[in-house]
C-alpha cells in the first residue's frame, strides 16, 4: 500500500518531533534511531524513507527547536522588561524540570562540541537569541554573558542531586543577571 505525500510529510514531522523531544531531554548519543522508530510505532528501516542519516535528523531537530525556542522562552514577552521576563522564566525550577520542552541549548551544545560537528543550525540559534538579548542591554559583551550564564546554569542544575544546590544555581544566577541589567529583585 502507498501512501500519500501528506502521510510522508506528516509521519517525518512526527519523527522530528520526537527526536526534537528527545534529544533535548536525552541528548543525541543516547537517542537511538531504532528507539525513537519503536516509540513512534514506526520500523527502524522505514526511518531512511524520511532521512538520510541521523546527522540529518539531529539538524532537522535542532531547526525545529530554535523554531520553539520563543516559544519556550520568549525575548519579546509583552510588558516593559522582556529581558528580566526571559531571565526569570529561563532560570526557572519549571524549565529546570522539562528539559524535553526547554531550551535545547543546555543539553545539545557539549555533545555537539564532544563530536566534534558543531551544527550551522546552533550557530543561528545562537545569534538570533544573542541579537534578541542585545536589543534589550547595553553591551553584546552582556548579552553573550547573560546566554552563557543562563545556559550553564541550567545545565548544572538539572545535573545536581542536591535540590538546595540545584536551587541555588537558579537563584543566584538569576539574581546575578538581574543585577547586571538593573532589574528589581524581590524583597527577600
Amino acid at each position: 500500500m502507498r501512501y500519500s505525500e501528506d502521510h510522508k510529510a506528516q509521519t517525518r514531522q512526527r519523527i522530528v518531533e520526537e527526536a526534537a523531544r528527545r534529544f533535548r531531554r536525552d541528548g543525541v548519543s543516547a537517542t537511538s534511531v531504532q528507539t525513537l522508530m519503536k516509540a513512534l510505532d514506526l520500523t527502524h528501516g522505514g526511518f531512511y524513507a524520511h532521512f538520510k542519516s541521523k546527522d540529518e535528523l539531529v539538524e532537522e531537530a535542532l531547526r525545529h527547536c530554535a523554531i520553539e525556542l520563543d516559544a519556550v522562552t520568549p525575548v519579546s514577552l509583552a510588558g516593559d522588561q522582556p529581558l528580566e521576563s526571559l531571565i526569570r522564566r529561563y532560570l526557572s525550577k519549571t524549565h529546570r524540570a522539562e528539559p524535553a520542552k526547554g531550551c535545547v541549548f543546555p543539553t545539545i551544545s557539549a555533545e555537539l562540541g564532544q563530536r566534534g560537528q558543531a551544527s550551522p543550525v546552533t550557530d543561528e540559534a545562537v545569534n538570533q537569541r544573542l541579537a534578541q538579548i542585545s536589543a534589550h542591554i547595553d553591551s553584546s559583551q552582556d548579552a553573550a554573558l547573560v546566554l552563557s550564564a543562563m545556559v550553564g546554569a541550567l545545565l548544572l542544575s538539572r545535573s545536581v542531586v542536591d535540590p538546595q544546590v540545584s536551587d541555588r544555581l537558579l537563584d543566584e544566577t538569576r539574581a546575578s543577571l538581574l543585577r547586571l541589567i538593573n532589574a528589581e529583585l524581590p524583597e527577600t
